[in-house]
């Protein structure tokens, strides 16, 4: 399907996240360890926040690893808050406005899943969108239509409530259209301020996703490492797939939790859809 990551802490430059790591997002793009497809290629994209109003993406329909314009962008730009996202597609088209993560507003959102047989609950799924918010729907996938489901029942105030009960609707809408396992689901979504990150599925049997260990428990654990002492002490990172192989430096993150990222401290939550 996808995979993803999101950074947070002191200002990194993007080919430290992008292309750096042993196991990056680029080489990720071809050879994914944990996902259900090893290649990547449909398409990526970077969301960041610097001092615009509102955060950057740069999208492209080009496999990540055979972007130059993405190399030189990542050579020159750094961010304290980043999101990307490399896709390989359940069905809808290869086009930049299908590409993650989307953004509407200060928000930024990413999927690795699927909305199980979407073409029979599209149109369910699309009734109950904001009329005022259904027009700012850009592409054709299951994951923008997911996001402006929870946009509507108010991510913006409450993202945890919003992303569950966007959840019961999918699940609703699916069941009633004989869909056994209605949805598949690691999701990040952030304001600038805050990030929260999902792993869910309707079958109890969720795509990969992985939370970094506090840099103050991995500097003490390697005094030796450089890396570890280039980071600030709010530095957390959430992972489709760990981005190395240092021992000890990633969490797996439970089935049916939510992990709030802020300012440093990362808080998990169990996480059930609302009932419709």
């Amino acid at each position: 399907m996808c995979r993803w990551l999101a950074y947070s802490g002191s200002p990194v430059r993007l080919d430290d996240l992008l292309y750096k790591p042993a196991n990056s997002l680029v080489m990720q793009g071809k050879h994914a360890r944990m996902g259900v497809e090893t290649t990547n290629g449909d398409g990526f994209g970077v969301g960041w926040y610097g001092n615009a109003p509102l955060p950057g993406v740069f999208h492209s329909t080009e496999p990540v690893w055979h972007d130059r314009n993405l190399h030189e962008l990542a050579q020159q730009a750094s961010a304290a808050r980043v999101f990307a996202h490399i896709r390989a597609t359940t069905g809808t088209a290869v086009q930049q406005t299908n590409c993650h993560p989307f953004r509407h507003g200060r928000w930024l959102w990413m999927h690795n899943g699927v909305l199980a047989d979407f073409p029979k609950v599209k149109r369910d799924l699309a009734m109950a969108i904001a009329p005022e918010l259904y027009p700012e729907i850009e592409g054709s996938t299951d994951s923008e239509m997911f996001f402006y489901l929870a946009l509507t029942f108010g991510l913006e105030r409450e993202p945890r409530a919003a992303v569950a009960q966007a959840v019961g609707v999918i699940e609703d809408a699916g069941r009633r259209h004989g869909i056994e396992h209605p949805i598949q689901m690691t999701v990040a979504t952030t304001d600038g301020e805050t990030t929260w990150a999902f792993r869910y599925s309707s079958e109890g049997n969720s795509r990969s996703l992985f939370h970094s260990t506090d840099i103050a428990t991995l500097r003490a654990q390697y005094p030796d490492n450089p890396l570890l002492h280039d980071l600030s002490d709010d530095t957390r990172l959430v992972v489709s797939e760990p981005l190395g192989d240092l021992r000890g430096a990633w969490q797996e993150v439970p089935d049916s939790t939510c992990v709030v990222v802020h300012g440093g401290e990362q808080d998990l939550y169990p996480f059930t859809p609302s009932a419709v």
